[in-house]
């Protein structure tokens, strides 16, 4: 067997796959300070869902505030859906029972309620960085009870680099000995 007959060794892993995909749609929030996404995963490893954090659908993103301190109510803490809300009302399966969900940010109390109430079995998560706080540790504490199984993320790889020159329709073609035979004539 050929080296070109050979199938590739640096393919993505499913863990550095899914997490990626939750990071790229995070790429889609216009938070200036947080971008969070999330990708919901069925048993089989087909995506099942998929959601980032952001104002609600009609809610203009330039009406409302992105403020992080302040009075409540001129944050963006009384307005943002957070990316596990969104990855879950997007779902386009019948049932999320037995999934895994990968998030960039370790979810909070609300968005635990929102997992253990649609099926989810699996939490995988990058980011733990408000792991005293009061909304993560509750969300921990139900976490344990209903059963659900958390793990940060251990990546495989340093980064995941998207270049579009190099897939689909803009992808150079290796030359055949054919196509150098008709460059030589």
């Amino acid at each position: 067997m050929t080296d070109e007959e050979k199938k590739r060794h640096d393919y993505l892993s499913w863990d550095d796959y899914f997490m990626g995909v939750a990071f790229l749609s995070a790429q889609r929030s216009k938070d200036p300070n947080t971008q969070v996404g999330a990708c919901i995963v069925n048993p089989d490893k087909k995506i099942v869902g998929i959601g980032y954090n952001g104002f609600p659908w009609g809610c203009s993103d330039d009406k409302l505030p992105w403020n992080r301190e302040g009075p409540w109510l001129e944050t963006k803490y009384a307005y943002v859906c957070h990316a596990e809300l969104n990855a879950i009302l997007n779902k386009n399966s019948e049932s999320l029972r037995g999934c895994t969900m990968y998030v960039a940010l370790f979810p909070c109390n609300e968005c635990a309620k929102l997992i253990i109430q649609s099926g989810i079995k699996e939490v995988v998560y990058q980011d733990d960085k408000y792991h005293d706080e009061p909304i993560c540790v509750a969300a921990r504490r139900m976490f344990d009870l209903a059963g659900i199984s958390c793990r940060q993320y251990a990546s495989q790889r340093k980064s995941i680099v998207i270049d579009f020159s190099k897939t689909g329709a803009n992808a150079k073609p290796k030359p055949t000995e054919a196509s150098l035979h008709d460059k030589r004539e």
